[in-house]
């Protein structure tokens, strides 16, 4: 048999096997991929000639990066997946036992199911630019082959709970220290090196490891303590713990993972272990929410390949040089980003103890990923040279984009815009970062219009991964491309929206948010409402959660423009009032709806709040049930008309990849309108009918919705 996508190299007594993916920019484990394998690792068994076996790849950045994800997004039934698990066991067990040195040389990403493949090697050497995973818990699965059997054999119990069961990257050091990889060589001399690994096994007819660093005698007796039958159980209830913590319960990967281990670590062959380990993937990889996961990867993997825009002939500006006006924790979160990747940012504000409190800011962010070792100190100062401050327009006619994150205020927003246009090169892109005002009529203080738009990143800004780039009338294609390209070279997931009060995510939020208001009026409690939503059905927060954060003065406001908008869309509470004019701010004053300390970490409800509202303690007489359907219902009715009436956004995967980005909308769920298909639209426009004969108009169904119920269509 040929093979298309693995080349085997004769190199005397050393074979070498190359993965080369056709026509791919990645290796990846297909059924197909695995069979070629198969089929060269009999060939290197059945030779005499072969003393020692490489396991390297073609791939300039990367090893192998996992399992055929699309394969394994189509398996729908639990014999398919036993079938596909049982042929990569029987591989990957084959490549084990053969009784040559097995090296690997991995270079860029080894992930998911190439990491498992070098598992099953005798010798791993990391390039030094490596980063090695098993993200598969992202995918709300967990490692399938021989992953959850191999590691902690390799590396120790705790170590491989901890890489498992979080997903997380490990650069080659960190992979060096926690034993996954034996050595870590710079990239030009990877090949080499390990050839003549390979030759020195061959001589020396056994494997040879460098000498571990030795451990200090305290921990090495608690490392002794935590693999003892006695440690192992408190490593796995711990373990447990901080997976039910992180996850509240909603995703079955982890725990099913630790059940793998724990019943197969030290407990039974490789034969069983393996067994156990498939049961126990295949009941995971049916369900809704590894689906709803694998199909948000697919999702962010087309968002990287999009530009903003239908056409291709549309090329983006680069972007070599920021500005940034208005030296606020927005100011310097986005500062601090661009910085990050190597682009010159110019900030200005009107003194300098804004301008310090920015530069500090963005040290503090650089400073934690220091200490988690993720940068070093060189990096950090090389960081902080790319950061300028500026107390007028100087430097601004270098620069090529210009970001203003100025007070929420039109008037002076548009002063700023004009300032900004008049010392800044006729070229430069200028971008607010407005979260509630018309990008459109902002766009008339500038000059050049097709040179303006919105960006509207999410607080924090070093957190949360989406920014809104908003379309005015008049912005150019050339300007949308080149914001989309800067905001995905930023870290961020970008989603184009459409010119609109509150743009996508503010406007599904903020029904949901006055609903709350509401609930809370007619006698739920803060902790009801809130758990409903978060520990109940997946939120991160509350919505009274969420509005003390955002600030309850901040909330009213944007909550009565839009109020001013859609009178008949949305009701405000009669509290709103009361609560700004008694100066209950909430997280920032350390008093809302919640406690907080003066470090600004929640200590609790604020059980005064009914007294100063002068409501009547809460009755709680409401099902969880109406309390859901009163939140969600609005914000589902809301995306109806911003996607299918008003054309906020071109598709159903736009609102769900915002809301989950943007909001935190459970990813397990699908978002939002994967949500709104499991309901049904029949069921959806029954509900609204039921409480706008109960609670009034602000719940009359869409008739976008109406329709889709008549039809018996979906969103998707």
């Amino acid at each position: 048999m040929s093979t298309k996508n693995i080349k085997l190299k004769d190199l005397g007594d050393v074979a070498v096997i190359i993965f080369d993916n056709e026509n791919e920019k990645v290796n990846t484990l297909s059924s197909f991929v695995l069979k070629e394998f198969k089929t060269l690792i009999e060939q290197v068994k059945n030779s005499s000639n072969f003393k020692a076996l490489i396991i390297g790849s073609n791939k300039p950045k990367s090893f192998i990066v996992g399992a055929d994800i699309k394969e394994i997004k189509t398996v729908n039934s639990k014999t398919d997946c036993l079938e596909m698990l049982n042929t990569a066991h029987d591989i990957l067990n084959y490549l084990e036992d053969l009784k040559i040195p097995k090296i690997v040389a991995i270079n860029g990403h080894c992930l998911g199911g190439g990491c498992e493949l070098a598992l099953a090697c005798d010798y791993r050497v990391a390039s030094d630019n490596s980063v090695l995973a098993l993200p598969e818990v992202k995918l709300g699965i967990f490692p399938g082959f021989g992953g959850c059997i191999r590691l902690p054999k390799l590396v120790g119990l705790q170590g491989a709970l901890s890489m498992i069961l979080s997903g997380a990257m490990f650069n080659a050091k960190k992979a060096l220290r926690l034993g996954l990889v034996d050595e870590v060589i710079s990239l030009e001399l990877l090949e080499d090196h390990c050839l003549s690994v390979a030759k020195k096994f061959i001589n020396k007819k056994k494997i040879i490891r460098p000498k571990k660093r030795k451990t200090a005698f305290v921990k090495k007796l608690v490392n002794i303590f935590l693999e003892s039958f006695l440690g192992r159980k408190i490593v796995y209830n711990k373990a447990k713990e901080g997976v039910l913590k992180q996850t509240k319960g909603f995703y079955p990967a982890p725990l099913a993972a630790l059940n793998v281990i724990k019943k197969t670590y030290k407990k039974l062959s490789r034969k069983k272990a393996l067994k156990l380990e498939a049961k126990f993937f295949s009941d995971v990889v049916v369900t809704d929410v590894s689906k709803h996961l694998i199909n948000l990867f697919f999702l962010t993997e087309k968002l990287k390949k999009q530009t903003g825009v239908s056409s291709t002939e549309v090329k983006a500006l680069k972007i070599k040089n920021m500005a940034v006006l208005g030296a606020g924790t927005m100011g310097g979160g986005i500062a601090h980003l661009a910085a990050n990747k190597g682009i010159f940012v110019r900030i200005k504000d009107l003194n300098y103890k804004s301008l310090s409190l920015a530069l500090n800011f963005a040290q503090s962010l650089w400073n934690k990923s220091l200490k988690r070792r993720k940068i070093n100190i060189y990096q950090v100062k090389s960081n902080m040279d790319l950061l300028s401050t500026t107390l007028d327009y100087s430097g601004f006619k270098n620069t090529d984009l210009a970001i203003e994150a100025v007070v929420e205020n039109m008037d002076i927003k548009k002063s700023v815009i004009k300032e900004m246009a008049n010392n800044s090169k006729d070229s430069c892109i200028i971008a607010t970062n407005t979260s509630s005002l018309s990008v459109t009529e902002m766009s008339e203080a500038h000059p050049r219009p097709e040179n303006f738009i919105g960006m509207h990143f999410f607080n924090p800004v070093n957190k949360m991964p989406l920014v809104e780039v908003i379309r005015g009338k008049k912005t150019s294609d050339q300007t949308v491309v080149t914001t989309f390209e800067l905001a995905k070279k930023m870290g961020k997931i970008p989603v184009v929206v459409k010119d609109g009060t509150g743009f996508l995510v503010n406007r599904l939020l903020l029904p949901w948010m006055a609903e709350a208001l509401l609930l809370l009026e007619e006698g739920e409690s803060v902790e009801k409402i809130d758990a409903t939503f978060s520990k109940n059905f997946g939120m991160p927060m509350g919505p009274l959660r969420l509005i003390d954060e955002v600030g309850i003065d901040v909330s009213v406001k944007i909550l009565n423009i839009f109020v001013n908008k859609f009178p008949d869309q949305i009701k405000v509470s009669s509290l709103c009032n009361t609560l700004v004019e008694k100066n209950i701010l909430g997280k920032k004053d350390f008093k809302g709806f919640y406690l907080y300390d003066q470090k600004y970490k929640e200590t609790g409800v604020n059980q005064n709040i009914y007294k100063t509202l002068s409501i009547c303690q809460p009755t709680d007489q409401l099902k969880s049930n109406d309390i859901l359907d009163r939140g969600f219902l609005t914000m589902i009715n809301e995306a109806s008309r911003a996607l299918l009436e008003d054309k906020i956004v071109d598709t159903p995967e736009d609102i769900d990849i915002a809301m989950i980005m943007g909001t935190g909308f459970p990813p397990f769920k699908g978002g939002l309108l994967h949500y709104a298909d499991s309901l049904g639209a029949k069921y959806i426009v029954n509900r609204l009918n039921e409480f706008t004969n109960s609670n009034g108009p602000r719940f009359k169904p869409s008739s976008s919705l109406k329709a889709m119920a008549e039809e018996k269509g979906k969103f998707y």
